[in-house]
């Protein structure tokens, strides 16, 4: 996703969604007044406020795709109608959709979309009804009846902030691009790795310069114990190099926090060298397990995504239809936005937040804290050219174990004498 759109888009960027937005929505001018509108075919309905019209061919598809995954989770858990109200960049014309939706009789509205967009929405004071933007605001909310729900890639950040807290880690060192999107990434891992405890042993900015890389101050391999070819593993289950246990992480670069996207991340990685240094990323280095190939670069990288790309068989995402052409990785998670949006919109519709949360969705776990949903996604990390769940991981191994052991009882029973004639 290009960089100069993060600041309209939803999600992540550049690699993924993905799609989170990247820039400060400019400071929302109050909507004008405006007259009176006349409602058109008013009935009962769950508006869904789009900027189909955006003057970006790139939002206006974002939002499409955002559309498809909308209706396809209307058409599992059916309720009222959904009606589609398309908006443009403009300010007044997304307060104006928004007014015209409730003229027309919706219960509850989902929309905008773009952060600017959800900035003027903030800042209008007729909200009467359930609305859930699709993005998070970065100005106050007096609204009691709005509520935010997006895939800020901040988000990602810290929660991958608290995973590594969580696995006894103290000392980070944290490496960026130089973009916007790398910077907030960078920032809010910070942030919230120094609420946690943690230290920051280096900040170091890749643009392309390779001389950044080579002294990164990152655990060394002890002379004499660099890996080899062929690694073994003992009889607990350890790995092994040269016939000794790896050796732990060391200080002070006990980890590493890769805030980059794909591309950028292949490039990094042969520089963290040490196979004991823990490496943590979001989702913005995942582009899906079709290219294998790519992914081998990124061995044992740690990050976070949604189980919709990361766990398909899960029965929470495989009761959703996908579209009939498999979509890019970002498209897919605002596919996947889509349809966990219009879920959340029929929970407010029915008042039955309490009750029905956290929620089990197809972006993640996803919980409410003062009128923002919150989305906890999956913890994975790349290995054999995949980015794996843990539980993925154990049931491919547990299949080839059993296929293996298949294998060797039909040799066995094949070359095992017959039983004599009686």
């Amino acid at each position: 996703m290009p960089a100069s759109l993060l600041a309209a888009s939803p999600v992540q960027a550049a690699s993924s969604v993905h799609a989170a937005s990247a820039v400060p929505a400019a400071t929302p001018v109050p909507a004008p007044a405006l007259p009176p509108l006349v409602a058109d075919n008013p009935a009962p309905h769950i508006a869904l406020l789009l900027p189909l019209k955006s003057k970006s061919t790139v939002l206006a598809r974002y939002a499409e795709v955002v559309q498809q995954g909308f209706t396809a989770a209307a058409g599992v858990q059916q309720g009222l109608p959904v009606r589609v109200y398309a908006s443009s960049d403009e300010a007044k014309d997304v307060i104006t959709q928004y007014r015209q939706a409730i003229a027309n009789g919706a219960m509850v509205i989902v929309g905008p979309l773009t952060r600017d967009g959800v900035a003027t929405l903030t800042s209008f004071p007729g909200i009467t009804i359930p609305t859930l933007a699709l993005n998070i605001s970065e100005t106050p909310n007096n609204a009691q009846k709005l509520y935010f729900f997006g895939l800020p890639a901040e988000n990602e950040a810290r929660q991958v902030a608290q995973i590594a807290a969580a696995a006894k880690l103290r000392n980070a060192t944290i490496i960026s691009t130089g973009t916007t999107s790398s910077k907030r990434l960078a920032m809010a891992f910070a942030d919230e790795w120094k609420k946690l405890g943690g230290s920051i042993t280096a900040e170091v900015v890749f643009k392309d310069d390779f001389e950044v890389l080579k002294n990164l101050p990152v655990a060394p391999w002890p002379e004499g114990t660099e890996p080899q070819p062929a690694s073994a593993v003992s009889a607990t289950g350890e790995p092994m190099v040269n016939d000794r246990p790896l050796p732990p992480p060391i200080a002070p670069g006990n980890m590493a926090f890769l805030a980059a996207d794909h591309e950028r991340a292949r490039l990094i990685r042969p520089y963290l060298s040490n196979p004991t240094l823990p490496i943590y990323a979001t989702s913005q280095l995942f582009q899906g397990n079709a290219n294998k190939l790519a992914n081998f670069d990124l061995y044992e990288v740690r990050f976070v995504d949604m189980p919709w790309l990361l766990q398909p068989d899960h029965p929470a995402v495989m009761i959703y239809p996908h579209t009939a052409t498999p979509l890019e990785p970002d498209m897919e998670r605002l596919y996947a936005l889509g349809i966990d949006a219009y879920r959340l919109a029929h929970i407010l519709l029915t008042n039955r937040v309490d009750s029905s949360l956290p929620l089990d969705g197809v972006t993640g776990r996803i919980s409410l804290d003062h009128q923002q949903f919150l989305r906890e996604p999956v913890p994975a990390f790349f290995r054999q050219g995949m980015g794996l769940t843990a539980e993925t991981l154990a049931a491919l191994n547990a299949a080839k174990a059993a296929a293996k052991e298949a294998a060797k009882q039909a040799a066995e029973a094949g070359s095992s004498p017959p039983s004599p004639a009686k």
